[in-house]
């Protein structure tokens, strides 16, 4: 399977993260739906208030099944608006989810729900994590069980707003030749609960090994992944207004990771974001985008694709 066919006809999903556990297949997407608030750079209009998971036991032929609602906006006690993107990740038979939500103050946080099943529900903590901002959480565990949370996003994921981990009096979006915003990766403490360091920048660099600028089409945006393939670190992420998916790789889960190529050109809708999965032993990358909503931005279809490596690692998607 090549061509990338959608999962779940009957509702918009978005932001699909793929997981195996007990050797099966978990999607947690973003839930879309016509909320009514208008169209805007902020993105307003992405209103989610929910969130389902799904399993899907063949993604060469199979449509995902829904588990049904995990997490809903009026179950969290710091909650403001907007459910954007999240993830799942297992410790010791526990599952936390790690999600993205805007408080009372129309500040973007990462906070943690809990569950002893994959297919939830998930209960919140009360508070968000300590330290944390902005959106789209990836959470990775590595070959040695530390866990780590990649996050960050610009224009309404608001990453524009912070110098290093610090609150900017004014936002600040870098132009043309300057250094491009970084996404941002810290270590989990062994109870999944907090940030056990503070954020640490990621350095993507060209394949000059230069560090990415503002104005390079392939620069980080949002939606950061990652994963690893035969002892390599893949991130992969959004490029947001050049509407590509791209990746880099590197040595360590901190970086830096070295641009290595286009995962995906742009779709119809104005976001392209995923993850990246084996399963069964064929890999496979999850997207989404906007053809059965006839192009509304906020209305995105989950689908998926198999993906394969050539002999240098380098990720083949056609």
């Amino acid at each position: 399977m090549k061509t990338a066919r959608y999962l779940f006809p009957s509702d918009y999903m978005a932001d699909p993260s793929a997981r195996v556990f007990n050797g099966r297949l978990y999607i947690y997407p973003s839930h879309d739906w016509e909320s009514g608030v208008p169209e805007n750079d902020n993105g307003d209009h992405f209103n989610m208030r929910d969130y389902h998971c799904f399993s899907l036991e063949d993604p060469e032929t199979g449509l995902a099944h829904d588990e049904g609602v995990i997490l809903s906006v009026e179950d969290i006690p710091w909650a403001g608006r907007q459910l954007w993107d999240n993830d799942v990740v297992e410790k010791d038979g526990r599952y936390y989810l790690i999600f993205c939500l805007k408080d009372r103050h129309d500040i973007f946080r990462l906070g943690v729900a809990t569950s002893d099943r994959p297919e939830g529900p998930f209960r919140p903590e009360a508070e968000p994590i300590k330290g944390s901002y902005s959106i789209d959480p990836c959470v990775f565990k590595d070959d040695d069980g530390q866990i780590y949370v990649y996050f960050g996003g610009l224009w309404g994921g608001q990453l524009q707003n912070y110098e290093g981990n610090t609150p900017l009096p004014h936002p600040y979006l870098p132009e043309n030749g300057e250094t491009a915003l970084q996404p941002r990766v810290a270590r989990m403490t062994d109870d999944v609960m907090q940030f056990a360091e503070a954020p640490r920048q990621i350095v993507i660099l060209d394949e000059d090994g230069r560090p990415m600028t503002a104005d390079n089409p392939h620069r980080f945006f949002e939606a950061s992944w990652m994963h690893k393939y035969k002892g390599k670190y893949y991130f992969s992420y959004s490029t947001g207004d050049t509407h590509l998916l791209c990746y880099a790789v590197g040595d360590s889960p901190y970086g830096p990771f070295r641009w290595r190529g286009v995962l995906l050109e742009p779709v119809v809708g104005w976001t392209t974001h995923h993850s990246i999965c084996e399963y069964r032993g064929r890999w496979y990358l999850f997207h989404h985008d906007c053809v059965p909503s006839g192009g509304k931005t906020w209305l995105r279809s989950m689908k998926v694709k198999e993906i394969s490596y050539d002999e240098k690692g380098d990720i083949q998607s056609e």
